[in-house]
C-alpha cells in the first residue's frame, strides 16, 4: 500500500512521500500528512529484538513507501554509520528513577543530526534523474543550522542556504554554523528572532515571482526544518528504540505504556512520538517541556495558542520559539483531517495571533498529551542537581526536560527524558550554573573549566571549532534574506 500525503489545508493534491520530500511545504503554506498514518503498524515485539538500524527501516517502510526496501536500507546505512560515536545511535541511560535518551552522539553533537543525517539521502533518492538543482532554505534557532549544513554539504547538485537570529544562538553553535566548509553552502544571521526568520522563510517559499526566477535556471526550493516529512520521520525511530532498550535492560515488559518527556519548541520533536503511538508503540503520556517562553504550556492548558506576548531570550536558545510550526499537524490528526478547521485556524494565527479549539478537542489531545515549563533558574537548578545528585552532565534544553519531569508524579510507568545536545554546545550556562562566575570568559574558555571542573570531556567535534576559520560572517535584515536566497543559488548553481 502506497501512503501518499497532502496539505494539512486542503486534500485536493496527493503527493508520493518523494514529492512532499522535495517540496519540503505544501503550495499552500500547509504541512504534509498523510491519512493513512496508523492504517499499518510496527511490531513491537520485533523492536525489542532487533537493532537500531533495522527499526528505522521499518519505520520508513511505512511512513515513505515510495521508496524501495532497498533505497530505505541504503539511507541508513549512510545515515547512522561512523558519523555517529556509538553504534547504538541513541543510547538510554539512567537518571535517576527515569531515563535519559542521549541523542546527541552525531555529527553536530544534537538530536536534528538523527533527521538531518537521512533527510539528504532521502532526497537525493527521489531527485534521481529529475533534471533538477534544489537549494535547501532553513531558519534555525540553534540546532538545524549546523546539522542541516552538516548533512547537505558538498552533497552533488544540492545547496543549502541557513539564516540564524543573529545574538541569540549560543557562541558554539554560532561557530558551528560560520565555519562550515563545503561549495554549496550559504549562512547569515539575521536581525530579529528565529520567528522571523522562520516567517520569512515561508514567505520566500510562498513567494511566486521568487519561484519563477529559479525555476528558470532549473533551480527549486526545498526545506530541511522539521516543517519538511523528511525530518519527521525519521525522529520517530528513537521512541521506538528508546521502548526496545528499555525491554532488554528489563525496566518494562512487553506492551507497558512509557511516558516520554521532551523538550521543545517547534513541536516537531514531541511531534514524533505521537506518531510512534500512531504506529502501536505503548505510550503513556507525551509531556511537553518548555522554557519560558511557553506558548505551547499555555496552549495545553487553556486551549488558545497565542503568540501574541513577550518574546524572551533564555539559556535553552533552541526553544525560543513562539510559532510552534508542527502544532498543524496534530490540529489536522484531531480533527480527524478537517483541512476546513485547520486552515481557519492557521488563518486567525496569522492575521490576529491567536486561535482557540473547542473543549472536545483539547480533551481529545490531554488524552495523550501532557506539559510544563521551567524558568531559567528553574533550569539551571536541574543542571546543578543533575551533576550533584546523579553526576550526570546535561544541557539547559535537556535541563528543562529534567525539571519539568521532576515536578510530575509519577503514573506508574517507565519514564524517558530525551537529551537533545550535549552540554558542551552550551558550556557557559551550564559551567554558570555549577557555580562558577564566567563574567569575561569565552566559550572556549568555558569549555575548559567545565572539563576540568567535571572530569566530563567535551567531544572534539566542538572543542576543535577554537581553530576553525570564520567563513560566514554575514548578517542581513528579514527583508534581504529572498536576495540572499537567491545569490546563494546563483554562485552555488553557475
Amino acid at each position: 500500500m502506497e501512503t501518499l500525503y497532502h496539505s494539512t489545508r486542503s486534500a485536493d493534491e496527493l503527493v508520493t512521500s518523494k514529492q512532499a520530500i522535495l517540496a519540503g511545504i505544501a503550495p499552500d503554506g500547509g504541512l504534509y500528512v498523510s491519512d493513512q498514518l496508523g492504517q499499518e503498524r510496527v511490531d513491537v515485539a520485533m523492536v525489542a529484538a532487533q537493532d537500531y538500524h533495522a527499526t528505522a527501516r521499518d519505520v520508513l517502510g511505512i511512513l515513505l513507501s515510495d521508496y524501495t526496501a532497498d533505497e530505505i536500507a541504503s539511507c541508513v546505512a549512510g545515515a547512522y554509520g561512523e558519523n555517529f560515536d556509538t553504534p547504538s545511535v541513541t543510547p538510554l541511560a539512567p537518571l535517576g528513577a527515569d531515563w535519559l535518551l542521549e541523542l546527541y552522539h552525531g555529527p553536530t553533537c544534537a538530536f536534528k543530526d538523527v533527521a538531518l543525517q537521512m533527510l539528504p539521502r532521502l532526497m537525493s533518492v527521489a531527485r534521481e534523474g529529475d533534471g533538477h538543482t534544489v537549494m535547501i532554505v532553513t531558519a534555525t534557532s540553534g540546532d538545524t543550522g549546523k546539522a542541516a549544513l552538516e548533512g547537505f554539504a558538498d552533497v552533488p547538485g544540492t545547496g543549502v542556504t541557513v539564516f540564524y537570529p543573529d545574538g541569540k544562538v549560543s557562541d558554539i553553535q554560532r561557530l558551528q554554523m560560520v565555519t562550515q566548509s563545503g561549495a554549496n553552502v550559504a549562512v547569515a544571521g539575521i536581525r530579529g528572532t528565529f520567528d522571523d526568520a522562520q516567517t520569512q522563510v515561508k514567505g520566500i517559499f510562498a513567494d511566486a515571482g521568487v519561484g519563477a526566477r529559479l525555476a528558470e535556471a532549473g533551480t527549486v526550493l526545498s526545506s530541511a526544518n522539521s516543517i519538511n516529512v523528511g525530518r519527521l520521520v525519521p525522529q520517530v525511530t528513537y521512541y521506538m528504540d528508546a521502548y526496545a532498550q528499555l525491554v532488554r535492560r528489563g525496566a518494562i515488559t512487553l506492551g507497558d505504556a512509557v511516558d516520554y518527556c521532551v523538550p521543545t519548541g517547534n513541536f516537531g520533536d514531541v511531534l514524533a512520538g505521537y506518531y510512534a503511538k500512531r504506529l502501536g508503540l505503548p505510550v503513556g503520556r507525551l509531556i511537553v517541556a518548555s522554557n519560558t517562553n511557553k506558548v505551547l504550556t499555555d496552549f495545553i492548558e487553556t486551549g488558545t495558542y497565542d503568540r501574541r506576548r513577550t518574546f524572551a531570550k533564555t539559556i535553552s536558545p533552541s526553544m525560543d520559539i513562539l510559532v510552534s510550526s508542527n502544532l498543524e499537524r496534530l490540529l489536522y490528526h484531531l480533527t480527524d483531517g478537517d483541512c476546513e478547521r485547520v486552515s481557519t485556524w492557521m488563518g486567525e494565527l496569522s492575521e490576529r495571533g491567536a486561535y482557540t479549539l473547542p473543549t472536545e478537542l483539547m480533551d481529545r489531545m490531554r488524552e495523550t498529551f501532557a506539559c510544563g515549563f521551567a524558568t531559567d533558574d528553574d533550569t539551571r537548578a536541574a543542571i546543578r542537581r543533575t551533576w550533584e545528585d546523579e553526576r550526570v552532565l546535561i544541557d539547559p534544553h535537556t535541563a528543562v526536560g529534567a525539571c519539568v519531569l521532576g515536578r510530575r508524579a509519577s503514573e506508574g510507568r517507565a519514564r524517558v527524558c530525551l537529551s537533545t545536545a550535549n552540554p558542551y554546545k552550551f558550556s557557559a550556562d551550564v559551567l554558570a550554573a555549577l557555580g562558577v562566575e564566567t563574567g569575561g570568559m569565552d566559550g572556549f574558555a568555558c569549555m575548559d573549566a567545565l572539563q576540568e571542573l567535571t572530569g566530563v570531556e567535551a567531544p572534539v567535534r566542538l572543542s576543535g571549532l577554537r581553530r576553525a576559520a570564520v567563513l560566514h560572517p554575514d548578517v542581513c535584515d528579514q527583508s534581504e534574506m529572498a536576495g540572499f536566497v537567491e545569490a546563494a543559488c546563483a554562485r552555488v548553481f553557475a
